[in-house]
């Protein structure tokens, strides 16, 4: 009798424990979506970080944001230097820089993500967040390049990314103030002001 109530505690003991481990899991993706939902429309979109982990971009709300499309192989790719400083210099004042590697120019991004990730960690000492590779334009571009570039959702700064190394600036709001094509590099006075404009808000 003993032994058949044990295995009765330790089944339901069991049962109680796949119950609370479900929803938590209903509620962080209930969270997930609210904080989507609640997000400026440039910051709804999930994306997988170079180490495979889903990031919503809305937990860079009200901050001011540079998504750069890079590329291992590049003659701007020395510009991963500038942009860390960059983000070392303001990242305390509310500035992060999203990096989303693409191999849609001149195949200069042909390696894995992991191999991007030891790449720029091993190089330039990279510390900003980096996502996994996309498209950012063609057929097969990604949702939230989509949006960046289209002329409905972008009007002030639409059309396709024409090379590496293009940045976007957002703002606190979710607002997409600036577009620097790659000549542009991230000690350019135009940038840095553009973001010391935008961290002064």
């Amino acid at each position: 009798m003993t032994t058949v109530t044990l295995k009765h505690l330790s089944t339901l003991l069991t049962a109680m424990i796949l119950i609370a481990a479900a929803i938590a899991g209903i509620q962080a993706r209930s969270r997930a979506a609210a904080m989507n939902s609640a997000a400026a429309p440039v910051l709804s979109f999930t994306m997988p970080s170079l180490g495979g982990r889903k990031v919503h971009l809305s937990q860079y709300q009200g901050k001011v944001i540079l998504m750069v499309n890079t590329a291992s192989k590049c003659g701007y790719t020395p510009q991963y230097a500038g942009l860390e400083a960059l983000y070392k210099r303001f990242k305390s004042k509310g500035f992060v820089i999203l990096g989303f590697p693409s191999n849609d120019f001149g195949h200069q991004e042909p390696g894995t993500d992991k191999q991007i990730s030891t790449f720029c960690t091993s190089h330039y000492g990279v510390t900003f967040p980096m996502f996994s590779k996309i498209d950012v334009k063609g057929p097969h571009q990604c949702p939230l390049y989509h949006y960046l570039t289209g002329h409905k959702t972008d009007p002030r700064f639409p059309g396709v990314v024409k090379w590496n190394f293009e940045k976007f600036l957002i703002s606190r709001s979710g607002k997409i103030m600036a577009r620097f094509r790659s000549p542009i590099t991230p000690e350019s006075p135009i940038l840095v002001n553009a973001v010391k404009t935008q961290l002064a808000q």
